[in-house]
Protein backbone atom coordinates (compact mmCIF):
# COMPACT_ATOMS: atom_id res chain seq x y z
CA UNK A 1 0.00 0.00 0.00
CA UNK A 2 1.09 3.69 -0.97
CA UNK A 3 0.04 7.01 -1.08
CA UNK A 4 0.46 10.22 -2.80
CA UNK A 5 3.13 11.82 -0.86
CA UNK A 6 1.76 15.29 0.97
CA UNK A 7 4.47 16.91 3.27
CA UNK A 8 3.65 20.34 5.18
CA UNK A 9 5.45 23.35 4.18
CA UNK A 10 8.09 23.53 6.69
CA UNK A 11 9.02 20.42 4.99
CA UNK A 12 9.22 21.48 1.44
CA UNK A 13 10.77 24.53 2.07
CA UNK A 14 13.20 21.88 2.94
CA UNK A 15 13.69 20.38 0.54
CA UNK A 16 16.43 20.94 -2.55
CA UNK A 17 15.53 20.83 -6.41
CA UNK A 18 16.56 17.26 -6.90
CA UNK A 19 13.78 15.90 -3.41
CA UNK A 20 11.12 17.79 -5.16
CA UNK A 21 11.52 16.71 -8.39
CA UNK A 22 12.04 12.50 -6.53
CA UNK A 23 8.82 13.12 -4.97
CA UNK A 24 7.11 14.10 -7.84
CA UNK A 25 7.89 11.59 -9.78
CA UNK A 26 7.25 8.92 -7.43
CA UNK A 27 3.33 10.62 -6.98
CA UNK A 28 3.48 10.88 -11.02
CA UNK A 29 4.32 6.77 -10.92
CA UNK A 30 1.64 6.22 -8.71
CA UNK A 31 -0.78 8.04 -10.87
CA UNK A 32 0.41 6.28 -13.73
CA UNK A 33 -0.42 2.91 -12.09
CA UNK A 34 -3.86 3.85 -11.03
CA UNK A 35 -4.90 4.98 -14.27
CA UNK A 36 -3.76 1.49 -15.62
CA UNK A 37 -5.32 -0.56 -13.11
CA UNK A 38 -8.54 1.78 -13.01
CA UNK A 39 -9.27 0.65 -16.55
CA UNK A 40 -11.11 3.08 -17.73
CA UNK A 41 -9.04 4.82 -20.07
CA UNK A 42 -9.57 0.90 -21.85
CA UNK A 43 -13.08 1.32 -21.79
CA UNK A 44 -13.09 4.40 -24.14
CA UNK A 45 -10.42 3.00 -26.42
CA UNK A 46 -13.04 -0.34 -26.59
CA UNK A 47 -16.02 2.14 -27.87
CA UNK A 48 -13.24 3.57 -30.53
CA UNK A 49 -12.68 6.43 -28.93
CA UNK A 50 -8.76 7.87 -29.48
CA UNK A 51 -7.47 8.67 -26.14
CA UNK A 52 -4.47 11.32 -25.11
CA UNK A 53 -3.33 11.82 -21.67
CA UNK A 54 -3.10 15.24 -21.16
CA UNK A 55 -2.24 17.84 -18.17
CA UNK A 56 0.23 17.45 -15.26
CA UNK A 57 1.35 14.05 -15.86
CA UNK A 58 1.56 14.09 -19.40
CA UNK A 59 4.09 17.55 -18.81
CA UNK A 60 5.79 15.10 -15.69
CA UNK A 61 4.39 18.59 -13.36
CA UNK A 62 2.65 16.46 -11.02
CA UNK A 63 2.63 16.91 -7.29
CA UNK A 64 -0.08 15.49 -5.19
CA UNK A 65 -3.68 16.50 -6.25
CA UNK A 66 -5.02 13.00 -7.13
CA UNK A 67 -6.53 14.46 -10.56
CA UNK A 68 -6.03 12.26 -14.18
CA UNK A 69 -6.91 14.38 -17.11
CA UNK A 70 -7.98 12.80 -20.24
CA UNK A 71 -8.98 13.43 -23.68
CA UNK A 72 -10.62 11.19 -25.90
CA UNK A 73 -12.35 11.70 -28.96
CA UNK A 74 -14.89 9.86 -31.73
CA UNK A 75 -16.84 10.90 -34.14
CA UNK A 76 -20.70 11.80 -34.28
CA UNK A 77 -20.81 12.31 -30.54
CA UNK A 78 -24.84 12.18 -28.86
CA UNK A 79 -25.86 12.46 -25.48
CA UNK A 80 -27.02 8.92 -26.24
CA UNK A 81 -23.40 7.77 -27.15
CA UNK A 82 -21.12 9.06 -24.52
CA UNK A 83 -23.68 8.09 -21.66
CA UNK A 84 -23.49 4.95 -23.09
CA UNK A 85 -19.93 4.62 -22.53
CA UNK A 86 -19.79 6.84 -18.98
CA UNK A 87 -22.37 3.86 -18.07
CA UNK A 88 -20.00 1.11 -18.66
CA UNK A 89 -17.41 2.54 -16.73
CA UNK A 90 -19.80 3.16 -13.39
CA UNK A 91 -20.04 -0.69 -13.79
CA UNK A 92 -16.62 -0.39 -13.01
CA UNK A 93 -16.87 -1.41 -8.91
CA UNK A 94 -14.46 0.89 -7.55
CA UNK A 95 -15.82 3.92 -9.50
CA UNK A 96 -17.75 5.66 -6.80
CA UNK A 97 -19.69 8.74 -8.41
CA UNK A 98 -19.63 10.12 -12.01
CA UNK A 99 -20.80 13.64 -12.58
CA UNK A 100 -21.33 15.16 -15.93
CA UNK A 101 -21.36 18.45 -17.87
CA UNK A 102 -22.90 18.73 -21.56
CA UNK A 103 -20.95 20.95 -23.65
CA UNK A 104 -21.95 19.65 -26.86
CA UNK A 105 -24.27 22.80 -27.98
CA UNK A 106 -21.06 24.79 -27.39
CA UNK A 107 -18.23 25.68 -29.36
CA UNK A 108 -16.41 23.00 -27.25
CA UNK A 109 -18.51 19.93 -28.59
CA UNK A 110 -17.58 17.72 -26.22
CA UNK A 111 -19.25 16.00 -22.90
CA UNK A 112 -17.02 16.52 -19.64
CA UNK A 113 -16.85 13.26 -17.32
CA UNK A 114 -15.73 13.67 -13.56
CA UNK A 115 -15.03 10.02 -12.56
CA UNK A 116 -14.48 9.35 -8.81
CA UNK A 117 -12.44 6.01 -8.50
CA UNK A 118 -11.02 4.33 -5.17
CA UNK A 119 -7.90 3.09 -4.94
CA UNK A 120 -7.90 1.61 -1.08
CA UNK A 121 -8.52 4.63 1.07
CA UNK A 122 -7.64 7.20 -1.53
CA UNK A 123 -10.22 8.86 -4.11
CA UNK A 124 -8.96 9.37 -7.29
CA UNK A 125 -10.75 12.08 -9.59
CA UNK A 126 -10.59 11.37 -13.62
CA UNK A 127 -11.45 14.48 -15.59
CA UNK A 128 -12.43 13.18 -18.70
CA UNK A 129 -13.57 15.20 -21.40
CA UNK A 130 -15.20 13.81 -25.30
CA UNK A 131 -14.80 15.72 -27.95
CA UNK A 132 -15.90 15.68 -31.29
CA UNK A 133 -13.31 14.64 -33.53
CA UNK A 134 -11.43 17.70 -35.88
CA UNK A 135 -13.52 20.07 -33.95
CA UNK A 136 -12.01 23.42 -32.72
CA UNK A 137 -10.48 21.86 -29.70
CA UNK A 138 -9.16 19.06 -31.18
CA UNK A 139 -5.45 17.94 -30.25
CA UNK A 140 -5.24 22.12 -28.51
CA UNK A 141 -4.63 20.77 -25.13
CA UNK A 142 -2.21 18.33 -25.88
CA UNK A 143 -0.19 20.76 -27.85
CA UNK A 144 -0.52 23.50 -24.65
CA UNK A 145 1.54 20.55 -22.63
CA UNK A 146 3.92 19.73 -25.56
CA UNK A 147 4.49 23.12 -25.43
CA UNK A 148 4.99 23.98 -21.86
CA UNK A 149 7.13 20.76 -21.26
CA UNK A 150 9.38 22.38 -24.59
CA UNK A 151 9.89 25.58 -22.98
CA UNK A 152 9.89 24.93 -19.15
CA UNK A 153 13.61 25.50 -17.26
CA UNK A 154 14.42 23.19 -14.42
CA UNK A 155 14.04 26.22 -12.41
CA UNK A 156 10.83 26.84 -13.83
CA UNK A 157 10.10 23.08 -13.19
CA UNK A 158 11.02 23.17 -9.79
CA UNK A 159 8.81 26.65 -9.03
CA UNK A 160 6.13 25.44 -10.36
CA UNK A 161 5.86 22.42 -8.28
CA UNK A 162 7.04 24.13 -4.60
CA UNK A 163 3.95 25.85 -5.48
CA UNK A 164 1.62 23.05 -5.91
CA UNK A 165 2.96 21.38 -3.30
CA UNK A 166 2.84 24.58 -0.82
CA UNK A 167 -1.10 24.89 -1.90
CA UNK A 168 -3.46 24.74 0.66
CA UNK A 169 -6.09 21.70 0.46
CA UNK A 170 -8.83 24.27 0.49
CA UNK A 171 -7.27 26.58 -2.19
CA UNK A 172 -8.61 25.39 -5.83
CA UNK A 173 -6.22 26.89 -8.62
CA UNK A 174 -6.11 25.68 -11.81
CA UNK A 175 -3.05 23.94 -12.98
CA UNK A 176 -2.32 26.01 -16.26
CA UNK A 177 -2.67 28.84 -13.78
CA UNK A 178 0.66 27.69 -11.71
CA UNK A 179 2.13 27.50 -15.40
CA UNK A 180 1.58 30.91 -16.83
CA UNK A 181 2.28 32.61 -13.60
CA UNK A 182 6.03 30.98 -13.50
CA UNK A 183 6.55 30.61 -17.12
CA UNK A 184 5.01 34.05 -18.59
CA UNK A 185 5.13 36.12 -15.91
CA UNK A 186 7.62 34.64 -13.53
CA UNK A 187 6.18 34.48 -10.06
CA UNK A 188 8.15 32.85 -8.09
CA UNK A 189 6.50 32.20 -4.48
CA UNK A 190 3.03 31.65 -3.21
CA UNK A 191 2.03 35.33 -1.87
CA UNK A 192 2.61 36.65 -5.24
CA UNK A 193 1.07 33.54 -7.22
CA UNK A 194 -2.25 34.01 -5.12
CA UNK A 195 -2.24 37.76 -5.91
CA UNK A 196 -1.62 36.74 -9.66
CA UNK A 197 -4.28 34.29 -9.90
CA UNK A 198 -7.04 37.02 -8.05
CA UNK A 199 -6.02 39.43 -10.77
CA UNK A 200 -5.48 37.00 -13.62
CA UNK A 201 -9.62 35.90 -12.77
CA UNK A 202 -10.60 39.13 -13.28
CA UNK A 203 -9.57 39.04 -17.41
CA UNK A 204 -11.91 37.39 -19.78
CA UNK A 205 -11.28 33.58 -19.97
CA UNK A 206 -8.60 32.29 -22.82
CA UNK A 207 -6.55 29.59 -23.31
CA UNK A 208 -2.78 29.84 -22.67
CA UNK A 209 -0.23 28.58 -24.78
CA UNK A 210 3.57 29.67 -24.20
Amino acid sequence: MYYCVILDLTDIIKMNQQEIFDLSFANQEKAKSILKKSGIANVWEQNGCRVNLIGSLRMGLFANHRDIDLHVYSKGITEDSSFAIAAQIAKIPEVTEIKCINGLHTEEHCVAWHIFYKHEEEIWQFDVIHIEEGSKYDGYFERMADRITEVLTPVQKEIILRLKFDTPTDKDYHGVEYYEAVIADGISNMEDFEEWVSEHRKKPMYYWIP
